[in-house]
């Protein structure tokens, strides 16, 4: 398994979860477990979801625990700002 993602499917993982495609997004990021940002993302997408313990999960594996009550619009847009 691949450790780090690359960045265009992370911003296209991102803009799937802002239109709503839960499914492709998620397909995105959980080929990049080892990836922090990836980990990140899928903690997001686990919120967006409403399955908070495991976003929490998510949360600890990327080290971001601090955005775990983070509103998910505004997350995935820090997450995009930081590819940029």
């Amino acid at each position: 398994m691949p450790s780090r993602a690359p960045q265009a499917e992370l911003l296209q993982a991102i803009e799937l979860a802002l239109a709503g495609d839960w499914t492709a997004a998620h397909e995105i990021v959980q080929q990049y477990e080892a990836d922090p940002t990836a980990a990140w993302l899928h903690a997001v997408l686990h919120k967006q979801e409403g399955d908070l313990s495991n976003a929490r999960y998510w949360y600890r594996r990327a080290s971001q625990m601090e955005h775990v009550a983070d509103e998910p619009r505004a997350e995935l847009a820090t997450i995009r700002a930081g590819l940029a």
